[in-house]
């Protein structure tokens, strides 16, 4: 005969969950995956919060902006040339 599978008690698994620092988020998905229609979307279109960044890290994003739409018209440029 074989055993029963032991369920998880999740205060028996506390040493185990500090070790895994997702362990926490994992959770707080598996708590809105159970969540009803409606309450899946009031609780996923609460706005957040703008990141505070460094100096340095938001003009390194403009830099990366700019080289994109400079990239893209490029492209662009050499679509339209090879078409005539």
């Amino acid at each position: 005969m074989s055993t029963p599978p032991k369920t998880r008690d999740r205060h028996h698994d506390a040493p185990a969950a500090k070790a895994d620092p997702h362990a926490e988020e994992r959770y707080e998905d598996e708590l809105i995956m159970n969540l009803e229609r409606d309450q899946f979307v009031a609780a996923t279109s609460q706005p957040v919060a703008r990141a505070t960044l460094s100096a340095r890290t938001t003009t390194a994003l403009w830099a990366l902006r700019v080289f994109v739409v400079l990239v893209s018209l490029m492209v662009i440029y050499t679509f339209i040339d090879q078409l005539q």
